[in-house]
């Protein structure tokens, strides 16, 4: 099944220097992009992290600091990568969680201003676990029969993620989606707003600090003010606000913290 877009669709994959989003960098980017009208167009970058590569991630994706040493920072990348990523929406396999909240950061770094509010965010893992619950490779063993040959290299990892997106289609299209007391939640679509649907719609900083409530207000989602609204309890605990600003915490948090703070201002 080919993809339903009325937006370029960007399917990207990062490698790292580990999992910390505050601080570690990107050392392998690689992004296939799929226009509306079908084009395919590919983007591939491996970049000097301008920190050392731990020996530990260097076993999973081979990269090691001897390997882009030589090769050009994210930071003179950034403005040719946000260019290729201009207008489109973001795919990727378990990329909500990490993958789009570190290249954000990245790009935070850079000074270059990357905004994903008005982006639909498709993640292939979120459908895959909703109904298959296993991994990458399974997957594409499991949806495309093929074996994933390169696994931990970028672009062999965002090319099985786009097969691996158009094979769920073909076999979920038009089925429900239950939670885990059988309720009906979604159906599976080939449509991009629909499966961003599925991702998680209420989160609003890409670090799952902050999440939206039933009531569409933005809440605590960790610590002892879990559940609390952001606004009560700036305006409770001042020092609050202070505390997260100097902790360490992702640029991108702290962003959307303190629009949240203006907005409760203005509103006040």
């Amino acid at each position: 099944m080919e993809l339903n877009l009325k937006n370029p669709l960007a399917f990207f994959d990062l490698e790292t220097t580990g999992i910390n989003i505050a601080q570690d960098r990107i050392v392998e980017l690689a992004i296939l992009k799929v226009m509306p009208n079908g084009e395919v167009v590919k983007m591939h970058h491996l970049i000097n992290p301008t920190i050392p590569i731990p020996e530990e991630s260097a076993m999973i994706h081979g990269i090691r600091d001897e390997d882009v040493n030589d090769k050009p920072t994210f930071k003179t990348l950034a403005k040719s990568i946000a260019k290729f990523l201009e207008g489109a929406d973001l795919a990727g396999f378990n990329h909500v969680r990490f993958d789009i909240p570190l290249l954000v950061e990245e790009f935070l770094r850079a000074g270059v201003d990357f905004e994903v509010g008005n982006r639909k965010l498709v993640d292939a893992q979120k459908i895959f676990f909703m109904m298959e619950k296993r991994t990458l490779s399974a997957a594409y063993q499991f949806y495309c029969n093929k074996e994933l040959e390169g696994a931990h290299g970028a672009m062999a990892d965002t090319e099985a993620t786009y097969e691996v997106l158009k094979a769920q289609l073909d076999k979920y299209n038009g089925q429900p989606v239950e939670d885990i007391g059988g309720n009906v939640i979604a159906k599976i679509e080939n449509d991009m707003a629909s499966l961003h649907q599925l991702v998680g719609s209420n989160m609003v900083d890409l670090g799952g600090r902050f999440v939206f409530n039933d009531q569409g207000v933005e809440v605590f989602n960790f610590g002892k003010h879990k559940g609390k609204p952001v606004t009560e309890v700036l305006e409770k605990e001042r020092g609050y606000y202070d505390w997260m600003m100097q902790g360490d915490f992702p640029l991108d948090t702290k962003r959307k913290l303190t629009q949240i703070k203006l907005k409760g201002f203005k509103m006040g």
